[in-house]
């Protein structure tokens, strides 16, 4: 096949293994605000944010304690300001920062924070994709 097929429609899931699923969990669901979609077992649970998807799977025993090779993911937001808004919640539920809010050179702005994992995760502002929605209303 030649043709590359029609393009893709974003990242819309991303699934990370995790020693501590339960302290995942709590940390995506309440500080993050993500829902929980369903869980499919005891060591697997898939949280939504709309359109967007991530499953935490429990570490199985015994996997080698290898460096973690994800370098970092995002969750967009729909406003500049909401990006210190973020900042100064997860800071006031004593999650751990990297750094603090700064801009960008294409006007993007954001700042980085580590989940219970040490997953390192990005709230961001981008002019380009902020605001955008990709759910249908009533979806």
């Amino acid at each position: 096949m030649s043709d590359r097929p029609p393009r893709f429609n974003g990242m819309r899931h991303i699934a990370l293994q995790v020693r501590n699923l339960e302290e995942c969990e709590r940390f995506y669901v309440q500080v993050l605000g993500m829902d929980v979609l369903r869980r499919a077992h005891e060591n697997l649970v898939y949280l939504t944010l709309g359109n967007d998807n991530l499953s935490l799977g429990r570490l199985r025993t015994g996997t080698p304690n290898e460096p973690q090779r994800l370098d970092h993911f995002g969750f967009v937001v729909d406003r500049r300001e909401d990006v210190d808004a973020w900042y100064e919640y997860v800071r006031s539920q004593n999650v751990e920062t990297t750094s603090k809010p700064h801009d960008h050179a294409d006007g993007a702005r954001s700042f980085y924070c580590l989940d219970p994992a040490g997953n390192t995760i990005q709230p961001l502002y981008h002019p380009t994709i902020s605001g955008q929605r990709f759910s249908k209303p009533g979806q």
